[in-house]
């Protein structure tokens, strides 16, 4: 770990002198931002778990994919077993936000979707296969404006993806936060390889206004020396007078991917 502490905060100087010239890596001109859906099921019971896992990996994920959504993340909060409200995490991506509205009708005009599904979709009310549903929609930042795959080698059991949503105290101080990301703060993660899958502002939500955004991990060592080696370059920017009190709560929550997952 100390050879990649060492390795990440050689980096810090260059990195530094990239803020002062601006620009990142992943905009291109005229490039339209994504839209992504965050799909959280809540559960209760070891048997709800399964019935999700079991629509998920044989019939929603699948449907998907033939609808053309490519790549499907699926997560769950490495605390799970302590809480009483579990939770699974479905992350997809669209490049309209018409694909969104219209997913549940189109999705039901697939077959193989009905039939593979039909233990989940056909539960009786009294033994229902979750608790709620909620769905979150973001738009892309134009720092990064599309869903980026992490390139990670460990196995999928050892990984450790770090979900983080940022609350801000008004809508322009969170705009203002947003602004942070898109000058700088996106670059600081990408230059360290924090393997970030995207960055998105929340334009339909439970605790708007609030921006999130996925980075990866090999494993728990690899995510604390990212998180040492980020804190100097991080500094620097954050005691810019123009980016203060943008953040009034952070909500990080530490997850694993599944088996089925695309990613």
């Amino acid at each position: 770990m100390k050879k990649l502490i060492n390795h990440l905060t050689a980096r810090i100087g260059i990195l530094l002198l990239m803020l002062l010239i601006g620009g990142s890596p992943f905009v291109q001109a005229g490039q339209k931002p994504s839209y992504f859906q965050l799909k959280v099921y809540h559960f209760q019971t070891p048997n709800q778990e399964k019935a999700i896992d079991q629509f998920l990996a044989q019939a929603y994920i699948p449907a998907m994919h033939r609808l053309g959504f490519k790549q499907i993340g699926v997560f769950k909060p490495l605390d799970n077993k302590k809480e009483s409200d579990k939770l699974i995490y479905v992350l997809s991506t669209a490049n309209e936000l018409k694909k969104f509205a219209n997913l549940d009708v189109e999705i039901l005009k697939d077959a193989q979707y009905i039939e593979k599904g039909k233990p989940y979709l056909d539960a009786p009310h009294n033994e229902p296969p979750f608790s709620r549903i909620e769905s979150i929609l973001m738009k892309a930042f134009q720092g990064m404006p599309d869903l980026s795959i992490p390139k990670l080698s460990s196995d999928k059991s050892l990984r450790v993806y770090e979900l983080r949503s940022y609350e801000g105290p008004t809508e322009k101080l969170s705009a203002n936060k947003i602004s942070m990301f898109n000058n700088g703060e996106i670059d600081i993660f990408s230059n360290l390889n924090f393997n970030a899958v995207f960055y998105g502002q929340v334009i339909a939500g439970s605790t708007m206004p609030n921006l999130m955004y996925l980075t990866c991990f090999e494993n728990m060592a690899d995510r604390e020396a990212h998180w040492k080696a980020f804190g100097p370059p991080y500094k620097a920017m954050d005691e810019l007078p123009q980016y203060q009190n943008n953040v009034s709560k952070n909500v990080t929550i530490l997850c694993a991917p599944t088996s089925y997952s695309d990613f």
